[in-house]
């Protein structure tokens, strides 16, 4: 199977197959020749490389690309990795929530991230060593990676439990255990896989400056709140356990310390209706008070072990439908501002689990398909479209928000169709970066094969930035860096500080 493999790999290489369809051919006559199945990418992958280390054949970026598997999963830049906490006891009573024995509070046992978490007995270094592995074999590279970890409220946990659970995640990139967390935090500064940005899910009122302080000790850059609605009425009929006024606390306090922000909202909730909706999502974006970074967007569904299950059954509930649903995100999406990004527009809940709503997994799809222009983060992300590079503008937008005045600063095409690259600075009682990001696995036309992530955008909009700051008349820029970006900002002139890499301007 090895020489069938390796035949395979030269022949491709000789014969430069166009697309997925050509390269299908090449392996149906490898496959007839030597009577053995249709090899898969990750195998033919696997034989690629080590035909390159030994110097049989050169790197063959064309043929590299066709076997990578799902090129969306590294195309914004860095690899995402989820892991999932085990099950511990929940304060929240929402209705709408599902309940499975042994599973961490709102999952199911059959979601894809649940069931590999299963299959590593929860176990945060052996999940991390899994999707490691398997990113690497289908093609992906892992040297840059966000960490997000799921499972419920995080700050409901033992302390003991988050700070072993976080160490071991650091300790399964680093592939090596430490004796302590913060042995491996400075680790993973100079790792093979370095984690660049780490997100942890909680509920609002479960936000205090004691808790932000823990966040920053794990090394966390991203805080994902469950909000829901911005209504309270709504939040009490669902059981929430929250207010309104504590999501807004919690967004200015973790604003305040440098975090970026996702809210994770949920139209369609008992007590809610399509056109109260709408004005929700304008709201969150109208309201200096929220004005999050990012969203995900998980319509509400009706399974089994939930109160609003129940409800569903004596008719007390009813969905919308999916028209009625995509009407909705038409809407929402046409109405988004450039400095946000919209994650998900649903939650990955298996169709057999949901009893009612929406079970289309493509809505996204769907949006694009029925010709939606969206100016979020993601719909404006290059991707692999071929643009030239030199051509970028450097755009400024500001915007206040929770106390502090926003400074959005990208590089974009002249058209402002694509988004090469973006900072985030906040400048409130103290200047922060709370995001630096620029996309990769684009090529530009204009010099060959420079990519996006090495033409310089994330220097150029630091130093501005740093001008921004110093003319706002702060002496100091703090950023909030993952533990694996540390060494970018040393050579740049930043210092760690309390968790931040700090610069004197």
């Amino acid at each position: 199977m090895k020489k069938a493999l390796e035949e395979l790999v030269k022949l491709a290489i000789k014969e430069k197959p166009k697309n997925v369809i050509q390269l299908r051919r090449i392996k149906g006559e490898i496959a007839k020749k030597d009577g053995t199945g249709m090899a898969t990418n990750a195998e033919i992958l696997k034989a690629y490389r080590s035909l390159v280390k030994k110097g049989e054949i050169k790197e063959d970026e064309q043929l590299f690309r066709m076997l990578r598997k799902r090129d969306v999963r590294t195309l914004s830049g860095v690899a995402v990795i989820s892991v999932l906490t085990r099950e511990h006891p929940c304060p929240g009573k929402c209705v709408y929530c599902p309940t499975e024995k042994d599973m961490p509070k709102s999952y199911l046992s059959n979601e894809p991230a649940v069931m590999r978490a299963v299959l590593c007995e929860f176990d945060p270094y052996k999940q991390v060593e899994m999707r490691l592995r398997a990113l690497y074999d289908n093609g992906h590279p892992t040297d840059k990676c966000e960490l997000i970890v799921m499972g419920g409220t995080w700050s409901c946990l033992p302390p003991e439990y988050q700070e072993d659970f976080i160490k071991r995640c650091y300790d399964g990139y680093n592939k090596k255990e430490s004796k302590d967390l913060e042995e491996a935090k400075k680790l993973n500064e100079t790792a093979e896989h370095r984690v660049v940005g780490l997100t942890l899910e909680t509920r609002p009122d479960y936000v205090d400056e004691k808790e932000v302080q823990r966040m920053l000790d794990f090394g966390a850059t991203r805080v994902e709140l469950g909000v829901q609605t911005v209504y309270d009425d709504i939040l009490d009929l669902n059981q929430r356990g929250h207010r309104v006024e504590q999501t807004i606390q919690a967004t200015k306090l973790l604003k305040d310390a440098g975090f970026k922000i996702t809210y994770h909202m949920m139209p369609n909730l008992p007590g809610s209706d399509l056109d109260k909706d709408h004005k929700m999502f304008r709201e969150l974006f109208t309201n200096p008070d929220f004005k999050p970074d990012q969203i995900k967007i998980y319509p509400c569904v009706v399974t089994k072990g939930s109160e609003l299950y129940k409800w569903y059954k004596e008719g007390k509930y009813k969905p919308y439908t999916t028209e009625e649903l995509v009407g909705l995100l038409k809407k929402v999406k046409k109405e988004m501002p450039e400095y946000v990004r919209i994650a998900r527009l649903i939650r990955d809940i298996p169709q057999e689990s949901i009893v009612a709503g929406s079970t289309v997994s493509n809505l996204r799809q769907l949006l694009q398909d029925g010709g939606v222009e969206c100016k979020c983060i993601r719909c404006r992300e290059p991707r692999e479209a071929k643009v030239d590079l030199s051509e970028a503008k450097l755009v400024k937008r500001g915007y206040v928000a929770s106390g502090g005045k926003e400074i959005f600063l990208t590089y974009e095409s002249s058209d402002e169709k694509y988004l090469f690259a973006f900072c985030r600075l906040r400048l409130g009682e103290k200047a922060f970066i709370r995001e630096l990001h620029t996309y990769g696995q684009m090529l530009e036309l204009a010099k060959g094969e420079k990519a996006v992530q090495h033409f310089g955008f994330g220097k150029k909009l630091l130093a501005e930035a740093e001008a921004l700051t110093k003319k706002a008349g702060h002496d100091n820029l703090w950023v909030i860096s993952g533990v694996g970006v540390r060494d970018y900002y040393r050579k740049l002139g930043y210092n760690l500080e309390d968790n931040y890499m700090v610069k004197n301007i």
